[in-house]
């Protein structure tokens, strides 16, 4: 990111030195001979020099005010050699008051040093990578004051970015000799696919907002003014965003932008501004203090799929504070631009010129947030959780952007970007066979109907249903209505939500999970209760049973919503068949309660158990005598049975849903819900792979509930497989004599040969 001298605390006396330095010259060059003469004459010293890798292998003297200018890109010196090396291979600031003296002192007489005592070298550094090392020195044998170590840091951090700026855009005018300070090397970072695709452009990087400088208000009365005139002037650009074409792509769209502008009419957070300001801040300030309350909140928040909702409300910060500074709101983009950044809000996405993006790369970022929504329906590729690679990047390098496995790939080699070329080609021969696959019934060749389901959460995923041909809704989560709300739903608010649910599904089937509340989610109108391991503490259910008044009060929304409708309810984190007689018991008491008011009841109703938990999956006979439907909730159940935190990076991996073990659960189950009659679904990541959806129907699955981008893919790979055939495969190798680790190869290889899809 750019820093913006005005915001740093170096004094003003230096910060003016090298503001005026950096004014009317043209070149690199040009900008280090007048940065040097600026920081020798504020900090009144006898040398300053800046010394540059090159190609990261030497360090050059690139410029200097006080050695001799016949020395300059002449000495050079590796990492680690010398003062000036050990600061670069260090990168930590090296303070002497006599230099000649220190062990690591290297005499370059070229340089003219001789008279020169105290040494203070600091690294410059960008993105975590060390450029160079900026060294003042003195006559005098005296150490630098803890205030100037301070200062010299803070002028290298400048420093980085005005240089590689300057050679990023300047061309052949702003070359250093030879010097190389943009990343050159290929490298190729992991990270996870949001939206799906294939891209190849050139780095474009999103520069959010910066922190405010003054916080405190000189007139608060004015400051009051200015905050008024930017809560106007957002909510003009809301409105137009609601109004404009970006909200008309899709319906999804347009929901997501209804629940923005709420967001920028909401009476509270518009309140807090004015409170804030009100208390002598400034309105940039207000902003922050806002955004750190509303932070505070998001963190209490593990669950991705709702803080990724949360995410909305730091989108509005970002655009109040641009129009609170002037900046433009439509930044300029080259053609095929891949746009990176830390996360991304979807106003900040659509404000790019949708003609020129090819892709989005974040650092953070998640499956669920309106940014990927919003991504997935524009067809524009998006991954997030690249880790590090805002520091591996500058604007203009070449990109290849894979949103199907996961990579994205930095200055690529030219055989990687004639590979990605190949695929980009056969990608669209794929696109064009999905869509004519949308409206078709998934059949596997041996003649297996299978459903296909969307996992949703809230009306603006509904639209997907028609975008990828599903079957029906096969998780719909309740919890987000009460994540959002600073009270408790009333029983009419929830009651519409469900109702437009089952409305927008038409004949299809929508399955309503209750409130999966606890742990890690937490409503801000109830205290947590803090726990040491909340994902097997006091939730869901249990909080439900614990409870009853909270269960009943959704369940009589759920009952008058589907009323005259076929209604289907679902209740997770069950451990015990008691359980589930219980929670069935409450919903059995909304029907009775209905009735004796005359009110319409539905048309059909099914409940059902979220299979989540091993234990559960042992009484899976007993399961079906009190379960319409049972639908195995693939993520909780795979990290309970493996004891592995599918949250935490250090364990995730270790363990493969398509080991004996994984797959003798699942088979268990299915073969449990056959010999009962009971329907049975699987919903959950695994449910949208190809791969390990051809495993689930071949184990007995007929009904698969996944992400809209999963579809696509597993719609086609189960219409090219023979269930029966690959179920015979898969029974011996699950046996607990086994050796195998896991059966995914062998399975590939089965599809590979069968010519199934993947």
């Amino acid at each position: 990111m750019s820093i913006n001298p005005d915001i740093v605390t170096t004094p003003p006396r230096l910060m003016r030195a090298i503001r005026a330095a950096m004014e009317g010259t043209e070149s690199v060059q040009e900008r280090l001979d007048d940065f040097v003469a600026a920081i020798s004459s504020s900090m009144r010293v006898n040398v300053a020099s800046i010394y540059l890798l090159r190609q990261g292998e030497e360090l050059e003297l690139s410029a200097t005010q006080g050695l001799k200018r016949s020395a300059v890109h002449k000495t050079r010196m590796k990492p680690g050699e010398g003062l000036v090396g050990h600061v670069a291979l260090t990168a930590r600031p090296l303070n002497l008051a006599d230099a000649p003296s220190h062990p690591l002192f290297s005499y370059r007489p070229e340089t003219g040093e001789d008279p020169f005592k105290s040494f203070l070298g600091v690294p410059i550094l960008r993105g975590g990578r060390t450029l160079g090392v900026l060294v003042v020195q003195s006559k005098d044998a005296r150490s630098f004051s803890e205030d100037e170590v301070e200062d010299m840091l803070t002028v290298a951090m400048v420093l980085a970015e005005i240089i590689v700026d300057d050679e990023r855009v300047g061309g052949k005018k702003a070359a250093l000799k030879g010097i190389s300070l943009a990343q050159t090397k290929p490298e190729t970072l992991s990270a996870k696919a949001f939206a799906p695709g294939l891209a190849r452009g050139y780095a474009v990087l999103h520069r959010p907002p910066v922190a405010p400088a003054n916080l405190l208000a000189e007139n608060i009365a004015q400051e009051e003014l200015r905050l008024e005139d930017a809560i106007t002037r957002l909510r003009a650009h809301v409105d137009a965003m609601v109004s404009g074409e970006a909200a008309t792509l899709t319906r999804a769209s347009k929901e997501i932008y209804e629940a923005y502008r709420t967001f920028a009419y909401d009476r509270k957070w518009v309140g807090r501004l004015r409170e804030a300001v009100h208390s002598g801040l400034t309105s940039e300030a207000a902003v922050e203090r806002v955004r750190n309350e509303h932070r505070a909140r998001l963190m209490k928040v593990r669950d991705p799929y709702l803080r990724a909702r949360l995410h909305d409300l730091e989108d509005l910060a970002n655009r109040m504070l641009r129009l609170l500074s002037g900046d433009s709101v439509t930044p300029d983009i080259p053609d095929d631009a891949i746009l990176f950044a830390r996360e991304l809000g979807p106003a900040e996405l659509l404000d790019y010129d949708r003609d020129k993006l090819a892709a989005v790369v974040l650092e953070e970022g998640t499956l669920s947030s309106h940014t990927s929504i919003i991504a997935r329906a524009l067809g524009l590729p998006l991954i997030g959780r690249a880790t590090g690679v805002l520091d591996r990047i500058e604007t203009g390098d070449d990109v290849l952007v894979d949103a199907e496995d996961g990579f994205v790939h930095l200055r690529p080699l030219e055989t990687q970007v004639s590979g990605f070329q190949m695929r980009l080609n056969i990608r669209g021969e794929m696109s064009r066979a999905y869509d004519q696959l949308r409206f078709r019934r998934t059949i596997t060749r041996d003649g297996l109907e299978v459903d296909l389901m969307l996992n949703a959460g809230l009306l603006v995923d509904l639209p997907q249903l028609d975008q990828a041909g599903a079957d029906g809704i096969g998780l719909f989560r309740t919890e987000f209505q009460f994540m959002v709300s600073d009270f408790m739903p009333r029983l009419n608010q929830q009651t519409e939500l469900y109702r437009k649910a089952i409305m927008a599904a038409g004949d299809r089937p929508v399955t309503f999970r209750t409130l999966d509340l606890g742990g890690d989610k937490i409503l801000p109108y109830i205290d947590p209760v803090p726990e040491e391991n909340p994902a097997m503490g006091w939730r869901a259910i249990r909080i439900g049973l614990d409870r009853p008044g909270l269960m009943r009060y959704q369940l009589r929304a759920l009952v008058a919503a589907g009323a005259g409708r076929h209604l289907r309810v679902m209740f997770p984190m069950v451990t015990t068949v008691e359980e589930m007689v219980d929670a069935r018991a409450l919903f059995d008491r909304e029907i009775e309660r209905a009735k004796k008011l005359g009110q319409e009841l539905p048309s059909k109703v099914e409940v059902g158990v979220m299979l989540e938990t091993p234990a559960l999956a042992w009484q899976i006979n007993a399961v079906c005598d009190v379960a319409d439907f049972v639908s195995v909730g693939a993520n909780d159940l795979m990290q309970f049975f493996f004891a592995a935190d599918r949250d935490n990076a250090r364990v995730a991996d270790r363990y493969d849903p398509l080991s004996p073990a994984a797959l003798s659960i699942l088979s268990y189950i299915a073969e449990g819900c056959r010999i009962n009659d009971t329907p049975v679904s699987v919903c959950g990541e695994i449910a949208g792979r190809p791969l390990e959806a051809a495993c689930l129907v071949a184990l007995g699955f007929d009904t698969l509930s996944m992400p809209v981008t999963g579809i696509g893919p597993v719609k086609s790979a189960l219409m090219a497989i023979d269930a029966s055939e690959l179920r015979e495969l898969i029974l011996p190798n699950i046996k607990v004599t086994t050796r195998l680790p896991s059966l995914r190869g062998l399975v590939r290889d089965y599809c590979l040969e069968t010519g199934v899809p993947l």
